[in-house]
């Protein structure tokens, strides 16, 4: 069971990750082609109405598209100076704290965003060229703020899955470094 869900979560976490890296390269189109239309307005070329509204929606989404394949590959940083020779045992005890502290924040963010797209939605606020629904920016965002979650609560079966090894494999094994 364990690894049929490893999957599937390892599945969402990417296919969102590569969909934030699509919406990044559109932003940076959208980006060149708005720069080349102010810089080239003597021929008849212009900026991008709403350029920079889109630009914040997209970028938006797209950090928060990346944040669960970060935590997937547990590629956020940590300072490993002080447990490098404590041992397997040790290590996955600290990543499941870790984890659990990550987890309590990634709720934390997905809570006051959803708080935010309900103000959003329930004041009717709109970006002032476009008139692009703000709720629609904190929808996107929450997909990724969601499955960050997700992912994160993941993490935390991973570290106990991973403590339990460390553990049953006995002393010999549970002393060795990472």
């Amino acid at each position: 069971m364990y690894a049929a869900v490893e999957k599937a979560v390892r599945g969402l976490a990417r296919l969102l990750a590569l969909l934030g890296g699509l919406v990044l390269v559109a932003v940076t189109v959208l980006t060149v082609i708005s720069i080349t239309g102010r810089g080239l307005v003597w021929a008849g070329l212009s900026p991008v109405p709403g350029d920079y509204e889109l630009v914040e929606m997209g970028s938006a989404f797209a950090v928060f598209a990346f944040l669960p394949w970060c935590q997937m590959e547990r590629g956020h940083v940590t300072v490993d100076l002080f447990l490098a020779g404590a041992g397997d045992a040790v290590n996955r005890v600290v990543d499941l704290i870790s984890d659990l502290l990550l987890t309590s924040a990634a709720g934390l963010i997905c809570w006051r965003l959803f708080a935010g797209l309900q103000d959003k939605a329930a004041y009717n606020e709109t970006t002032f060229i476009l008139q692009i629904p703000l709720w629609l920016g904190y929808s996107a965002a929450m997909i990724g703020a969601t499955v960050f979650v997700i992912v994160s609560a993941f993490s935390i079966w991973r570290s106990a899955h991973g403590l339990a090894q460390a553990l049953s494999a006995g002393p010999a094994r549970a002393g060795e470094g990472k």
